[in-house]
């Protein structure tokens, strides 16, 4: 993670230290600024849209297996990633009101072909940014709203333990969620913005509905969120059964097929009956599709010879993608294993659990250098791995020279490999040809991203053994009253 702000002390990085601690300085009612956060990839700019969606996912993980986080001894530091995003995040608009009219949706940013000093052309450690970092503002927004509800809610689960963060993490959401909704604010956040379109546009704003409605129902009990979450109007707004591939590929920007599998996770172990029984259903079935689209015997997706499914259409940065999808397939197994189901249906096919796990294992570990190149594409794992990562803070040396906007070209553009290696970031990936180009330019192959590594954290812990197989069933329902399927009323008396 690649944080922003005043960091501790021993933050693990020798290389990193303060930074950005005039961010949102032109943020006049913001006590402090908008300081902390996470820089987006190797840049230096907060972008808060795929912010958020990471801290969900990194919540997500943890609520599921947080018995693997403890085996392992990260259960605490995931904690502590987590905090400082949604500490942030709680910075970004007034999470003390209960009605807000705005959200400020980035700090920092770059016009493309600008030659102005901004966070794409210059070159610099985020220690040493001394160029204006203006931050943006959104005055509409569903689609930012709706997934920085997800990201508080599902974090007020994962610190259920203390009460009063929790609970504030749960009010920021639901005045989230309200401005979200709000029928005079429908659009969407990054709209004619040149510092956000270009870069994290949003496609839509019903699947983070969706996505949001769910995390606040787990995080609430509040059946008015269940409601919306199973309205047929809103599947149908988002697509949800429309069955066109690339809705069942996940994404900083399609939450949908994440939130039907989390929708499906009520109907697999609550199964609450009328009247949320026929929708649950249908995001059962399309969720079973969606894991069938994964295999590579239905020929939904292309492959490379090498053996990575192709989620983006053989597009630069492939592996986020991938690693989402490994993730969302090892979770429905584990789902399905919990309820004593041994497998699905695809067509006239019965897939096995072993089925479905040998595909998120089989990607994962193409991501770990099971592929034609050897590569492994997660810095510092394996023996051959990226050198050249499009980062800045890794590729300037930290010897207390600061190098100018233009000054840091000089690292940017160098052959020699990064002098500070970025342990554990998954970078973009290789090309649909399975041939990767180890160049700091080069960020299709070399950059990695916020929101991919945390889909990676997931993937991997939700295949790991250590602390044993499975999930933890009941966590997640923490806040959710019991659930006793309704019976339809009666039909009204017969008249002759």
């Amino acid at each position: 993670m690649n944080s922003a702000g005043k960091l501790p002390k021993n933050n693990g990085i020798s290389w990193r230290g303060n930074s950005g601690l005039q961010d949102g300085s032109d943020a006049t009612d913001v006590k402090g600024g908008l300081v902390g956060g996470y820089y987006d990839a190797g840049d230096n700019t907060k972008f808060h849209f795929p912010m958020s969606f990471a801290m969900t996912m990194l919540s997500w993980s943890v609520i599921e297996y947080e018995h693997k986080f403890r085996a392992i001894g990260e259960y605490d530091h995931m904690k502590d990633l987590i905090k400082w995003g949604t500490d942030y995040l709680l910075l970004t608009f007034n999470s003390s009101a209960t009605k807000i009219d705005k959200i400020y949706s980035q700090v920092g940013g770059s016009q493309n072909g600008s030659k102005t000093p901004d966070d794409h052309y210059c070159w610099q450690r985020p220690e040493d940014m001394d160029y204006a970092r203006k931050t943006q503002t959104a005055n509409s927004g569903p689609d930012l709203a709706g997934e920085m509800a997800a990201a508080l809610a599902s974090a007020s689960i994962v610190f259920r333990d203390n009460t009063a963060y929790s609970k504030k993490l749960v009010k920021g959401a639901e005045t989230l969620f309200k401005f979200a909704r709000d029928f005079g604010k429908r659009t969407s956040y990054c709209r004619g913005n040149p510092f956000i379109e270009p870069f994290y546009n949003s496609s839509g704003y019903f699947d983070e509905y969706m996505w949001g409605a769910a995390w606040l129902y787990y995080a609430t009990g509040n059946n008015t969120y269940f409601s919306l979450a199973t309205n047929p109007g809103l599947s149908k707004n988002s697509k949800a059964f429309y069955m066109i591939p690339d809705l069942s590929v996940l994404s900083w920007d399609n939450k949908l097929p994440a939130a039907m599998l989390l929708l499906t996770r009520i109907r697999m172990f609550l199964s609450p009956g009328y009247p949320y029984e026929d929708m649950l259903k249908s995001y059962h079935n399309v969720t079973g599709l969606t894991m069938c689209s994964y295999l590579q015997t239905f020929n939904v997706f292309n492959w490379t010879r090498g053996g990575l499914i192709q989620l983006n259409h053989g597009q630069g940065q492939p592996l986020q993608y991938v690693a989402n999808a490994a993730f969302l397939t090892s979770l429905y197994v584990d789902y399905m294993n919990a309820t004593g189901v041994p497998g699905m249906t695809c067509g006239p096919r019965f897939i096995t659990l072993n089925d479905l796990r040998k595909f998120a294992i089989s990607q994962i570990n193409y991501i770990l250098g099971a592929n034609p190149m050897s590569m492994s594409y997660v810095v510092g794992y394996g023996s051959k791995y990226p050198k050249h990562v499009h980062h800045r803070g890794a590729s300037i040396p930290k010897n207390n020279v600061k190098y100018s906007c233009t000054g840091g070209w000089r690292w940017r553009d160098a052959k020699n490999p990064n002098p500070n290696v970025i342990t554990g970031a998954m970078v973009g990936g290789p090309d649909k040809f399975d041939k990767f180009k180890d160049v700091r330019t080069n960020y299709s192959y070399t950059e990695p991203t916020l929101a991919g590594n945390a889909g990676l954290v997931a993937a991997l812990v939700s295949l790991t053994s250590s602390g044993g197989h499975g999930i933890d069933k009941n966590t997640i329902f923490s806040a959710v009253p019991p659930m006793y399927p309704v019976s339809p009323p009666p039909p009204p008396p017969w008249k002759p």
